[in-house]
């Protein structure tokens, strides 16, 4: 199954990529945080605390990159959080829902 990777370039920006990863396969982890956020909520340029899946469990949300590129993620969608340095990303809460989503820390 294909996801996005949001990564630290050479150049010090956050930057998109797909990657594979394996339907059916443990994963391994190293905890699970459960979080809510509220319409209209920015997380400002800030880098991931860790690599990290982000799991959208309700409400809508966006991540953007430097170049003003943005992932829209929705109830069930996901992504890899692995740019732990440069920048970083921008996260906001869009819609008028709150957010409740997970991040499960990987080694």
């Amino acid at each position: 199954m294909k996801i996005t990777r949001v990564y630290t370039g050479p150049d010090g920006e956050s930057h998109f990529e797909e990657i594979d990863v394996d339907i059916g396969k443990l994963q391994p982890g190293d905890g699970i945080v459960f979080r809510r956020a509220l319409p209209g909520d920015v997380n400002d340029w800030h880098v991931a605390p860790r690599r990290q899946y982000v799991i959208n469990l309700s409400g809508h949300s966006e991540v953007e990159i430097g170049d003003g590129t943005k992932l829209h993620l929705g109830p069930g969608d996901f992504y890899l959080a692995d740019d732990t340095t440069g920048r970083g990303h921008i996260s906001r809460v869009v819609g008028t829902q709150p957010r409740i989503y997970v991040t499960v820390a990987i080694e």
